[in-house]
């Protein structure tokens, strides 16, 4: 404990208080003590955001390349797309953040547009514990990509400021997956592994389709509910499941197409860099000659038929689209029927499905989101509730 003769030591004299008053009372000569406190809290005002404002919660848009991922969700060990951007994010704002996608996507699988969000601090590295204003989005991409430009297969693309109550995952409306079969005896081009599906064989993009519009819509969907499946109800609608044909990629006007049946040019949509010109009239030589499909010129290497399945939802099983796209596999290499489709579906049980596709060849295209400045409402939707083996539809509001 202080004496008292420390305690009067520290404290002021009488004459120098008496001073300091008349000082700080005198309008010719203000105070400097006085001025020095005003613009600290002035600039205190400007830089440190008020308690409970602070946080800023991002929308981010990324796309990755999912072969030297183990998923998208966070794992302890394994390297993930999740895992990947909170070490960015942490190098970023000097601090750990938590990221939470709107889609979870399986070892192997990329996304051309997937999202998340993120709350996230601003602290002022030169003044550690000053809280300043968050950053711009256009800042925020910036700085992200100058940090993920070292792991080569993941990229922001957007990012948006929304407030603080928004979830990625539950704001989701809608998701958009598309998967790449590419059809021809030829190996696989480099360019080409790891992001899509080789098949050998033809495809018969006819039946194909028609094998789409009897899994299109409100089904039971247990024969495409891989096990381990966390989801409540088999009971899904499938508002798009539709097949075209794309240029295989990359893409350049010396690489001789394959040719497609004449049934096929009549049903597909052909996506060329030039619609005019035909795919299996590429020049091959760059010398005014069109190459005919009966040979090809040493060292060019032929390409592959690519077809694009897409399938929108507001959401999907475990496994869904993969066990989708090995059933309309087998109906394009003629192995099962529409009626085999139907049967499929009708059963009720993934036994009754063909092999799953691979993981390497599904993209998640695009995931629609709700308006971050609505709102959020109690959602009604149809819920199924198992009844002697079948699934019965009720009405449910979300709580």
């Amino acid at each position: 404990m202080k004496s008292i003769e420390e305690e009067t030591a520290n404290q002021p004299s009488s004459d120098a208080k008496h001073r300091l008053d008349q000082a700080s009372a005198s309008p010719e000569r203000p105070s400097k003590i006085a001025k020095r406190n005003e613009q600290v809290e002035e600039e205190k005002e400007e830089t440190i955001v008020k308690e409970g404002g602070n946080m800023q919660r991002y929308l981010v848009a990324i796309e990755y390349i999912g072969t030297r991922f183990s998923g998208s969700q966070q794992q302890v060990v394994q390297r993930t797309v999740v895992g990947v951007l909170q070490e960015a994010f942490k190098k970023f704002v000097g601090k750990p953040v938590s990221i939470f996608c709107s889609s979870r996507t399986d070892a192997g699988v990329h996304a051309l547009s997937n999202v998340c969000h993120v709350d996230v601090e601003r602290i002022s590295k030169r003044k550690p514990g000053e809280v300043l204003q968050p950053h711009e989005p256009e800042i925020v991409i910036k700085a992200m990509n100058h940090y993920l430009q070292k792991e080569g297969d993941v990229a922001v693309i957007d990012v948006r400021k929304v407030p603080s109550d928004f979830h990625a995952r539950y704001r989701a409306q809608e998701r958009t997956y598309y998967y790449r079969l590419l059809s021809g005896p030829d190996s696989l081009s480099t360019f080409e592994r790891g992001r899509a599906w080789h098949v050998p064989e033809d495809l018969n993009l006819r039946a194909m389709q028609d094998a789409c519009k009897i899994l299109a819509g409100n089904h039971d969907f247990s024969s495409f509910r891989a096990a381990g499946c966390q989801a409540s109800s088999p009971i899904r609608t499938l508002d798009e499941l539709h097949i075209l044909e794309s240029t295989s990629f990359p893409y350049f006007p010396s690489n001789p197409m394959p040719e497609a049946s004449d049934d096929d040019a009549q049903d597909s949509s052909t996506c060329l860099d030039h619609p005019d010109t035909d795919a299996k009239n590429i020049d091959s030589k760059d010398n005014g000659k069109i190459f005919t499909g009966s040979g090809k010129e040493f060292g060019l290497k032929r390409g592959h038929r690519c077809l694009i399945i897409k399938a929108r939802a507001r959401s999907f099983l475990y496994h869904q689209v993969r066990l989708l796209v090995g059933v309309l596999k087998c109906v394009g290499t003629g192995h099962l029927t529409g009626a085999d489709v139907e049967r499929i579906l009708n059963a009720k049980s993934v036994a009754a499905a063909s092999p799953m596709a691979p993981a390497y060849g599904l993209y998640l295209g695009h995931v629609k989101r709700a308006d971050p400045r609505m709102p959020f409402k109690r959602r009604r939707y149809i819920v199924a509730v198992p009844i002697v083996g079948e699934w019965l539809m009720r009405d449910h509001i979300s709580k």
